[in-house]
């Protein structure tokens, strides 16, 4: 694998405190949305003005900011679109994410001078298209999640100049390679807005493939019968969610720029795990290959401590067969609660202020997340509210607190407790 280059990480930003945990737990750069154009209208998004502000946090930081325009686009939707390209261009968004032809073409004549990336909404899945793309001057096309990392590379092999002496000489290949999977192909559904009038490709998925479904015959309204044999009925359209962390040479020798994490509807503290699991990965493979492969199975335990479903590899190996889908529940699974965030440390006292985000007591063994460092374990002996009162519990949302900590932390660092069995 020689000449090989580290890709970038890039992970998901629903709003300005994810993006500060993604960025200060290891991601290259971050994407996000305004709160129109995009696939995640739920997400908390950001307005105008928290546009430009994470454009610059991120800026100081030396890394890249991408905001999805994603969606695909009525007539009525159009309105405000070219006036929205010039403002991510003023503003020194990094690049807009598109999947409409029309909408590219709105970016292109309203922002010339902004990079545009395609969409895996676009689903692209062939080396013809991603020249197409190029020719119409697309910087960046985030692959089809239906591709193999054999299909990627024979794509990459495709598209770089003959006479190039690097293999990512060209256009640019981001793929997914952390997350939620979609049952529907390259994520354009019609369940939702078949079932609920929410259109997922207008931003508003209900997730109706995470439902439980029957077989109903047309002369027995009312009688429905399981698909499998179990009373609760079957998730047939339920996928695995995505992990490739164990399979980092592999994407690397297909030659892909950056690797994306889904999640923008996640938890800051799934946001923190996530990236920070990754990052460690990337960077002990280009230190050492072994020490990478002797760190396979803390990679994967630590991301088995956010809430997830089981995972699988999606279709970078081949089309995925029965076993890529969940069928007996929906629910995630989840070993570890997020109960804390850090928000000041101060030297002197070996005190943490800390905003509660899950009831904790006195008494309890926590863990503490750092975005540096290997992180510590230790029992909250001592809770104290901000008039400097000993106190039992935090039982309220966003309670501010101090705690004692056996090792210096920072903020944004995370406390997480072990959920009993």
């Amino acid at each position: 694998m020689e000449n090989i280059t580290k890709p970038e990480l890039l992970a998901p930003a629903g709003d300005m405190e994810k993006l500060r945990v993604a960025l200060a737990y290891g991601a290259d750069a971050v994407y996000l949305a305004a709160q129109r154009f995009s696939l995640r209208a739920n997400a908390k998004n950001f307005d105008e003005a928290a546009l430009a502000e994470a454009v610059a946090y991120t800026h100081a930081l030396g890394k890249k900011l991408y905001v999805t325009v994603n969606i695909y686009a009525h007539n009525e939707d159009l309105e405000g679109l070219p006036a929205y390209f010039k403002t991510l261009a003023e503003i020194g968004a990094d690049a807009a994410i598109v999947s409409d032809p029309g909408v590219f073409m709105l970016a292109r004549q309203a922002a010339p001078g902004l990079d545009l990336h395609i969409s895996t909404q676009a689903n692209t899945t062939n080396a013809q298209s991603v020249l197409f793309w190029q020719s119409l001057g697309a910087a960046r096309i985030v692959l089809a999640r239906e591709l193999s990392l054999n299909e990627i590379a024979a794509i990459r092999a495709r598209i770089t100049p003959p006479e190039s002496t690097s293999p990512k000489e060209g256009i640019e290949l981001e793929a997914f390679v952390h997350g939620a999977m979609c049952m529907s192909y390259s994520g354009r559904c019609l369940l939702s807005s078949y079932l609920t009038g929410r259109d997922a490709n207008r931003g508003d998925c209900a997730q109706a493939c995470r439902w439980g479904y029957a077989v109903s015959e047309a002369t027995r309204p009312g009688d429905y019968m399981p698909i499998e044999e179990d009373a609760r009925g079957t998730y047939i359209f339920n996928a695995r969610d995505l992990c490739m962390i164990e399979h980092i040479p592999a994407l690397l020798s297909a030659s892909i720029d950056s690797l994306k994490i889904e999640g923008r509807m996640k938890t800051p503290y799934y946001v923190g795990v996530v990236v920070k699991a990754y990052r460690q990965a990337l960077d002990d493979f280009f230190t050492s290959p072994a020490l990478y492969e002797s760190k396979k199975s803390h990679y994967l335990t630590e991301l088995e401590k956010a809430s997830h479903r089981p995972f699988g590899a999606g279709f970078f190996f081949g089309k995925p067969g029965a076993d890529e889908q969940v069928y007996g529940n929906s629910s995630y699974v989840r070993t570890y609660d997020f109960i804390g965030m850090v928000k000041e440390y101060d030297p002197s006292t070996q005190m943490a202020l800390v905003e509660q985000r899950n009831r904790f007591v006195m008494g309890e063994e926590v863990e503490l997340l750092q975005s540096r460092g290997q992180g510590f374990t230790q029992v909250l002996s001592q809770i104290y509210d901000l008039e400097g009162r000993l106190i039992q519990a935090a039982p309220h949302a966003q309670q501010l607190v101090r705690i004692p900590v056996a090792q210096p932390v920072a903020p944004l660092d995370m406390l997480r407790r072990a959920v009993l069995s």
